[in-house]
């Protein structure tokens, strides 16, 4: 039996869409309608699903591209938290007295769009994004995906569950304390908090406006990598705004990263065996764990409610406030009416708080690559939050609501599924503009936990370790002294340089050993006549590092292009040819590891 287009869009990755618009002759209109056709206004996840003439008005705007079928995001759907501007679709931020139909989409929006990407709808959240419990909506509280009894997480509810269940492959949400990262973890997803300002906030209800993030849901750390490379750059029209550096960084192959020392689990046992579990699985990747006191962590975080962060909500809505405040939420009410509780004297004198705490957290995490913490220590039913909404949506906010005020970028992780069936979560949180580090190792960690995607009875897609040189590095090819163990790598390590791995020449080289150098160093030599495949490491050398490497290098070695065994071309060392005269021939040994073991015997 045929399933409807519904039923086999239901699930799919960003390149499951799209290859099947490509190469397997999927109608995007039928099969988007159909779609639209499978979602129920009734389904708490939504507050707004797009009407059939609004699909058919984006699908539309796409016949303006020659090629649209190249587009990055053709025609693939998301969902968007409904604080986020989408033009002429209603912006309720959770509460209908705010309503607003907007002219123009946020910045986020418009450029997914401009990828070809379609707005399947807007989603459910706590209102005015004040919560990490997805239960403070007058739409109703989104239950979990997993069980429906327990919180989805929030703020960002709808757009967390809409992709745990497979109804879109990615949607975007926010993040100011965890709004992004929360309901990732509750809903065995990704949830990607990047560095502040490298998304524009432009078009977004604020609720801190100095600290929110555009964030992005997904089933898998590459389809979350693909949106954030089409929604990053500079916005003018954003006044927080920050220009994304040119070079990335990486981890090392064996990175250290510093947990709790004592963590909090607030009778959550289920939640701490999880958590045991998923440090000897981690530890199992090479990866060193260090115990760190998060007191620093835990004093800035307070700041966020306990302090007068809470009058920069005010500032977003105090005007609806005057006129509407019985139209609120009582618990967001009374969160944003402590705004009066402070003075403009206490703010500054908070500020600088943040500030000290902040440099103190940068000065715990330059011993370590990252922080990695339990996205949420404990996993409450929807009947605990509504006895007692304000601790338990503290308790929740535990490894998360420092992570703005301290300028830092964050990975919410899929890691284990508790003993009782639920999910749970870890996220990794580096420094700012480690972005792409953390999505790097997410990807191998992943992979690593088996899991299934989402909500759903689906494996996920194969993890191959990609053959691309990074952006900001330069692939260079060593045959000598900087291999591996040798006396000149620590040039490379002292430039950050990432092992990619070890291959071999085309057949037409020829290796010699060099007279008279220190420490012994080879001469790769490019033949036209009978040569051989000779052992090379391919490493990762970071752009603005790469001129510090070359001028170490001495004549007669230099840096040229080499061809190896599988056609690639990357920079590696080469040898003036004079050099080698005299020389000896070491060919037939294949490597220069295997040169040196024949002097030992």
């Amino acid at each position: 039996m045929t399933q409807s287009p519904s039923q086999t869009t239901t699930g799919w990755t960003i390149n499951e869409w799209l290859e099947a618009y490509r190469t397997k002759g999927l109608d995007a209109r039928e099969a988007l309608h159909n779609l639209r056709n499978h979602l129920s206004s009734s389904d708490v996840s939504w507050i707004y699903i797009v009407s059939a003439a609004e699909l058919d008005s984006q699908l539309d705007a796409l016949g303006k591209y020659a090629d649209a079928k190249n587009l990055p995001l053709y025609a693939v759907p998301f969902a968007v938290k409904d604080n986020i501007d989408v033009a002429g679709i209603p912006t309720t931020a959770a509460c209908p007295a705010f309503t607003y139909i907007p002219e123009v989409d946020a910045t986020s929006v418009a450029r997914l769009k401009t990828a070809g990407a379609i707005v399947l709808g807007k989603t459910n959240l706590d209102q005015f994004a004040t919560g990490l419990v997805g239960t403070r909506s007058p739409y109703g509280a989104v239950p979990n995906a997993f069980k429906p009894e327990y919180v989805s997480g929030g703020s960002s509810s709808g757009s967390a569950t809409t992709v745990a269940r497979g109804l879109v492959p990615f949607s975007l949400g926010t993040d100011t304390a965890g709004s992004g990262r929360v309901p990732a973890g509750f809903n065995n997803i990704i949830g990607l908090k990047p560095t502040k300002g490298r998304f524009s906030t432009k078009g977004i209800v604020p609720a801190c406006r100095s600290l929110d993030c555009v964030s992005i849901f997904s089933l898998t750390v590459d389809d979350a990598e693909l949106v954030a490379s089409l929604i990053e750059g500079f916005d003018a029209a954003d006044s927080y705004s920050r220009v994304v550096p040119a070079a990335a960084t990486y981890f090392s192959a064996s990175p250290r990263f510093a947990i709790p020392a004592s963590p909090d689990w607030f009778g959550d046992e289920k939640a701490q065996a999880a958590w045991e579990i998923a440090l000897e699985k981690i530890r199992a990747l090479d990866v060193e764990l260090i115990e760190l006191d998060f007191t620093p962590m835990f004093a800035l975080a307070q700041l966020l409610y306990g302090g007068p962060w809470v009058a920069e909500r005010h500032a977003a809505i105090g005007e609806f406030m005057k006129n509407h405040a019985n139209d609120m939420n009582d618990v967001v009410r009374s969160i944003v009416e402590k705004a009066v509780n402070f003075s403009a004297t206490e703010s500054f004198i908070a500020e600088y708080q943040r500030a000290d705490f902040a440099r103190t957290i940068q000065s715990l995490m330059s011993s370590v690559d990252a922080l990695l913490v339990p996205t949420s220590p404990r996993h409450p039913t929807i009947a605990e939050v509504n006895a007692d909404p304000i601790t338990v949506n503290s308790q929740l906010g535990t490894y998360t609501n420092f992570v703005n005020l301290a300028d830092c970028s964050a990975l919410a992780l899929p890691a284990v599924i508790r003993t009782d069936g639920l999910p749970f979560g870890i996220t990794l949180i580096a420094p700012a503009w480690q972005d792409a580090a953390i999505a790097a190792f997410g990807k191998k960690w992943h992979a690593a936990t088996q899991l299934p995607l989402g909500a759903l009875d689906k494996k996920q897609p194969e993890f191959l370790v990609s053959t691309k040189t990074l952006k900001g590095y330069v692939r260079l090819a060593v045959v000598g002294a900087h291999l591996t163990g040798m006396p000149l790598n620590l040039q490379l390590q002292e430039r950050k340089a990432l092992f990619v791995e070890s291959t071999f020449t085309a057949k037409n080289y020829r290796l010699f050993a060099l007279p008279n150098t220190t420490p012994p160093k080879p001469g790769l030599i490019r033949t036209e006549g009978e040569g051989a495949e000779i052992i090379v490491e391919l490493w990762d050398v970071p752009v603005q590092h790469f001129g510090s490497f070359v001028a170490l290098i001495p004549a007669p070695l230099g840096i040229g292009t080499l061809t190896l065994k599988d056609g690639r071309e990357v920079k590696g060392f080469i040898c003036e040819g004079a050099a080698v005269n005299g020389a000896k021939d070491i060919t037939h040994l294949g490597g220069w590891r295997a040169y040196i073991k024949s002097l030992q015997k």
